[in-house]
C-alpha cells in the first residue's frame, strides 16, 4: 500500500446493494465547520469492519448517525433499503444493535438478567422466552453465575460482556460496536474478540483504536481523516504500512 499523501483515495469498491448504505454524508455541528464530508460507502452480509481514525476525527458522530442519534445536513444512509427518517427510525433501530462507550450506560437494571430481558420484553416477547434468551446468552459469554447480580458487581469486562448481551438479546443483523474494549485487560480483550468472531449476524463495524485487536476481529478498514473516509481497504495490508497509519495519526504499536 503507498503512503497517504500519494494515494488518499485507497479504496475497496462494492455494489449499491448492501445492508448499509451511506451516500454523500454531511454532518456538522450548529455554528461550525462540518465533521465529516462527504462520506460513502457500504457495508454488505458477512462485512466485519473496523473504523479507525485519530481522535476527534467524527467516529462516533459517524456511529451515532448510522442509528439516528445525530441527523446528517445531507446525504442519506439507508438500513437494507431503508432511508433513515424520523417516522423509519422505529423499524431501522430493531435491525441494530448499539454499544455505548461506557457499558453502564446500558445496564440499569437490578440484576445483568433483567437487563437483557428488558429490550426483548419492551418489543413484546413473552417473558419466558425472554428468559431463556438471556439465560443462553449469559451463558455463551460465560457470566451465567452472574445473572442475579448488579452490573455494578461486575468487572469491567463482565459489564461489557453483559452489554453486549443485552444487545444481542434483541437479535439485531447489525451490530455497531464504539470503543468496545476501553478499560478492558488483555485476557478480556481476547475472550471479547472470540465472542465477536461467533455472533451470527450479517455486518460489525467497531470504532477503536486498538489497532492489532482490529486485526483480530474485522477483515477490512475505514479510515477517517479530514472528515472524510482516507482509505477503504483490507485491514492487514493497512496494519502493515506504518507510513500510511502514521500519516493518519495511527502509529502502529502506541
Amino acid at each position: 500500500m503507498k503512503s497517504l499523501t500519494s494515494n488518499p483515495q485507497t479504496s475497496i469498491r462494492h455494489p449499491n446493494n448492501g445492508i448499509v448504505e451511506v451516500k454523500n454524508l454531511v454532518y456538522a455541528y450548529p455554528h461550525q465547520e462540518p465533521v465529516l464530508t462527504d462520506i460513502s460507502f457500504s457495508l454488505n452480509a458477512g462485512d466485519r469492519v473496523a473504523l479507525m481514525g485519530a481522535t476527534g476525527s467524527g467516529k462516533s458522530t459517524l456511529l451515532e448517525n448510522l442509528i439516528g442519534l445525530k441527523q446528517p445536513k445531507s446525504g442519506q444512509i439507508s438500513i437494507n433499503h431503508i432511508p433513515i427518517a424520523p417516522q423509519t427510525l422505529p423499524q431501522v433501530r430493531k435491525q441494530i444493535g448499539f454499544s455505548f462507550q461506557d457499558a453502564n450506560d446500558q445496564l440499569f437494571m437490578p440484576t445483568i438478567l433483567e437487563d437483557i430481558t428488558f429490550g426483548p420484553r419492551n418489543y413484546g416477547v413473552p417473558p419466558a422466552i425472554a428468559r431463556d434468551r438471556a439465560r443462553q446468552l449469559l451463558a455463551d459469554f460465560g457470566l451465567a453465575a452472574y445473572a442475579h447480580r448488579s452490573a455494578h458487581e461486575l468487572s469491567g469486562g463482565q459489564r461489557r460482556l453483559a452489554a453486549l448481551a443485552a444487545i444481542l438479546a434483541l437479535e439485531p443483523q447489525i451490530l455497531i460496536l464504539d470503543e468496545p474494549t476501553t478499560g478492558l485487560d488483555p485476557a478480556w480483550r481476547r475472550h471479547l474478540a472470540q465472542v465477536l468472531l461467533n455472533l451470527p449476524v450479517q455486518v460489525i463495524l467497531i470504532a477503536s483504536h486498538e489497532l492489532h485487536w482490529l486485526g483480530k476481529v474485522t477483515q477490512r478498514a475505514l479510515v477517517l481523516s479530514g472528515g472524510r473516509i482516507a482509505i477503504d481497504s483490507e485491514i492487514q495490508p493497512l496494519l502493515q504500512d506504518g507510513e500510511t497509519l502514521e500519516n493518519l495519526g495511527l502509529p502502529i504499536g502506541w
